[in-house]
Parts: structure tokens; sequence; C-alpha cells
């Protein structure tokens, strides 16, 4: 039986874009796709707008906390998706890197934030149709 796939989602704090993205992808994949996720500069904890538009769609991120970019974690990943951290994001070669220019949600709104999670949960299920594609 082959691995399944690694992703691991980079922005500078781990406390918005990165973690809405690791949670819909674990949401959406089921145990399919092993997903993680970190910053290049890691906040102390998650915005709390980010908190509460993921709670809207049922996924629980209270438990949740910033995460430092490690070395390992870059290894290990199939895919690394990157969302605004520029050169702070390491490069490995044989990796494949997705850079998604996304709105950062630090210092918005509920109601600011809600479309940048939706963008995200857009190219998340994108992503996953990709890297396991559904058995006929």
């Amino acid at each position: 039986m082959p691995s399944k796939p690694e992703v691991l989602f980079v922005c500078v704090h781990n406390a918005g874009r990165s973690q809405m993205a690791a949670a819909l992808l674990h949401h959406h994949a089921q145990g399919a796709v092993v997903v993680r996720s970190a910053g290049s500069a890691p906040a102390d904890t998650i915005n709390p707008a980010v908190v509460a538009v993921m709670a809207e769609l049922g996924v629980d991120l209270s438990r949740e906390f910033p995460k430092p970019l490690t070395t390992e974690a870059v290894e290990a990943a199939d895919v690394v998706i990157t969302m605004g951290c520029g050169d702070a994001c390491p490069y490995y070669p044989g990796k494949r890197y997705l850079d998604w220019q996304l709105d950062d949600p630090a210092g918005k709104a509920v109601d600011e934030v809600r479309p940048i999670r939706d963008e995200i949960d857009r190219r998340v299920r994108d992503l996953l149709a990709e890297l396991v594609p559904a058995t006929p």
C-alpha cells in the first residue's frame, strides 16, 4: 500500500491561513493525507476570528496552537504550500512547492475572514482531488 501523501502548510505566524488550510485538509481528507502546518515566526495564539469562522464549519481549532517551522517537517512533506512567508520559507530540492497568495486574516473581523476561509477551502478541495483521486 503506498504511503499517504504529506502536505505542509506554512505562513509567517501559523495563526491564520496555514491553520485553516491544515484543518480543512484534515477534515476533508479523513485520514487519507498527513497534514501539518507551521510558521516561520509563530505567534503565541491562533487568531480568534479564524477559530470562529472554522467553528461555523464544525471544525474545532480551540486546541490548536502555532508551531515553529522545522527542517524535519519540510523534509517529510511531499507538497509544501506557502502563504506569504516569502524568503523565510526554506527551499528543498525535489519538493513540490505551491505559493497560495491569500489575504492575511490578522486584525480582520469575522466577516472579513470568512471569504479567506472559503477560498482556502476551495483550494484545499482541489488539492485533495489531485493528491487522492476518487476511486471509481
